[in-house]
């Protein structure tokens, strides 16, 4: 493949196969705290830390991890003590993130918008080494996060309550959540964009649920469409010429309809084969309606 005799392309690539792996990694447990636009919400903030990295001419992959990581704290605050009205807070929180960036931006030497465009959208010619050393740093703390306390923190997805029965520190695992949620969104900005990230968070995961019932099968099952996707878009964004962020979430998209048109009869099946091994007297509300056990059929 020519296209890996170009040193830009070879970051491109490494930073995709990275990106296709943390964002599903995390997203699986926003998706099971139905969270799943926290994301997005995170991406909103992280370009006030994109402004301020042009502003002070600094790193924007930094700063802006810096400042995701103290809006997702905030964020997780405000769901904490902000019941009544933490979503008028939250909103204002997402948009003054945005325009922060934008303001910020402008007020940086020979700065403008068009600056921000590969930070929203994505950009393959622009990942840098330096970039590409920040994001497999950032990599490693959320694959060491989701993979060494899974049990932690799908317990507490699950039902706070009870982990907090059991003894686990919910507050300190939620706080972990966001934080790695952040990290995710910095990682994932210079291949698939600020404003499209929070799709391959989740749909990898909606995805691979329609395929699996267990929680580390649709882990795997998340993390290999999410590296398929962003290779695969960032490929065709190569040859194309066609936006990387775009191509990738499209891709992903493709995948969910692909795997839920697949599901579906081998759903139905199993509902039939339930039906058929289920004892002739056993009463009719004993009975596993085929929509149920479709639904059981998606879930982690």
């Amino acid at each position: 493949m020519d296209l890996l005799n170009y040193a830009f392309m070879q970051r491109a690539l490494l930073a995709a196969v990275l990106v296709g792996i943390t964002a599903p990694a995390v997203g699986i447990y926003l998706v099971q705290r139905r969270q799943a636009l926290m994301g997005d919400g995170i991406g909103h903030v992280a370009m006030t830390g994109v402004g301020l990295g042009f502003l002070l001419s600094t790193s924007p992959v930094w700063m802006a991890t810096a400042v995701s990581i103290l809006g997702a704290v905030l964020m997780e605050l405000i769901r904490w003590y902000g019941r009544t009205r933490g979503d008028i807070a939250l909103a204002m929180l997402f948009y003054g993130g945005m325009a922060g960036g934008v303001m910020f931006i402008n007020l940086a030497p020979g700065g403008s918008n068009a600056n921000l465009t590969s930070y929203l959208f994505g950009s393959l010619s622009t990942v840098s080494q330096s970039d590409v050393t920040a994001i497999c740093l950032l990599a490693a703390f959320v694959v060491l996060v989701t993979l060494g306390l899974r049990r932690q923190l799908f317990a507490v997805s699950q039902d706070e309550e009870f982990a907090r029965v059991t003894g686990l520190p919910v507050r300190a695992l939620n706080l972990l959540t966001a934080v790695t949620a952040a990290v995710t969104v910095t990682v994932a900005m210079r291949v698939v964009g600020l404003l499209l990230v929070s799709a391959l968070m989740v749909v990898p995961v909606a995805a691979a649920q329609q395929l699996s019932r267990s929680f580390a099968a649709t882990f795997a099952i998340a993390v290999a469409i999410g590296v398929s996707v962003t290779i695969g878009g960032t490929v065709t964004s190569y040859y194309q010429d066609v936006p990387p962020g775009a191509t990738i979430v499209l891709l992903t998209i493709a995948a969910f309809i692909a795997l839920t048109v697949l599901a579906t009869p081998l759903a139905r099946r199993r509902a039939r084969a339930l039906a058929a091994a289920r004892p002739v007297g056993d009463p009719a509300e004993c009975a596993i309606p085929a929509t149920r056990a479709a639904g059981d059929g998606a879930g982690a």
